[in-house]
């Protein structure tokens, strides 16, 4: 089972802590009494759609042993307009730095990120429309 905590410290911002002992500030902005010292929840939840694919792009790209240097994942959310509180579309974009990575294997591993191995991609399903693009870049 995974756990998280999450303390008021002040303001708006609260820090949050999973399973690593690693801890996480969020808040929300001066015009609703935030700090701005971190990112909101909705803001969360785009890095953490944005962190699990790359992860598992990155796991299947040295998997086949491509020679990647560098993963950039670039997510542009729409929130919708009468309920702030989701997306109504999510544009990811990857940047695959590297000399030598076969385009074919980054899109694949796109693939089967978004289709089989990112848990938090099923937190928009049925909300958001989620599309991807991908450009490989030498390096």
């Amino acid at each position: 089972m995974k756990t998280a905590k999450v303390k008021y410290v002040q303001g708006l911002q609260f820090v949050g802590m999973g399973d690593s002992g690693h801890a996480v500030v969020m808040d929300g902005s001066p015009e609703y009494g935030g700090l701005n010292s971190g990112p909101s929840p909705m803001e969360m939840l785009l890095m953490g759609l944005g962190g699990c694919t790359g992860m598992d792009v990155a796991h299947v790209l040295r998997k086949k042993k491509q020679p990647f240097e560098s993963i950039e994942v670039n997510l542009k959310g729409q929130m919708a307009d009468k309920d702030p509180m989701r997306y109504t579309d999510v544009q990811i974009e990857y940047v695959v730095r590297g000399h030598g990575v076969d385009e074919s294997a980054v899109e694949r591993a796109i693939k089967l990120s978004m289709d089989k191995y990112c848990p938090v991609k099923g937190t928009f399903e049925g909300s958001a429309n989620v599309g991807w693009s991908y450009k490989v870049e030498e390096s």
